[in-house]
């Protein structure tokens, strides 16, 4: 069993523990198994906060770009996790919704995505306990300007 967790990449652990089975060279976790017995709570989305602007031009710039609204929306998330008496290393599942703009050619942002993220998540960030991932492009958010919504899952300890 040791040897088994070892080659797969998993960390061994007790049953009752959390185990992420990390990707290699990104700070994403290819898998994650939550015990049983452990509460699951699911966040809604979230949507980043406006930073300049009133809101209504349909530029990016009242929620800034890419990297600016992927940590207004994971400063919320760690902040409505603390509030349940939680935090960032609780979060098992991720869903990234990114939205394409003029400025990339239509294209979402993943490297402002990625840049965003990896101030919460992975060795540079100091959180080493890395969610499973899917980040999907969609055709438009709640408002023109936004171009990041990101739904988490998290663990009970």
């Amino acid at each position: 069993m040791a040897m088994a967790l070892f080659f797969s990449g998993a960390h061994a652990a007790s049953a009752t523990e959390i185990i992420r089975h990390e990707a290699k060279g990104v700070p994403v976790a290819y898998a994650v198994e939550v015990p049983p017995g452990r509460a699951t709570v699911y966040l809604s989305g979230k949507l980043p906060a406006r930073v300049a602007g009133d809101g209504r031009s349909a530029s990016p710039l009242p929620y800034g770009d890419t990297r600016m609204q992927t940590i207004s929306v994971l400063e919320q998330i760690r902040d409505q996790l603390q509030g349940l008496g939680m935090g960032m290393q609780d979060v098992v599942k991720l869903q990234v919704f990114l939205v394409g703009g003029k400025e990339n050619n239509g294209n979402m942002d993943l490297d402002g995505f990625a840049a965003g993220y990896a101030q919460f998540f992975g060795s540079s960030a100091g959180q080493p306990n890395v969610p499973a991932r899917s980040t999907f492009q969609v055709a438009a958010l709640a408002h023109p300007g936004q171009r990041v919504e990101i739904e988490a899952t998290a663990v009970r300890p």
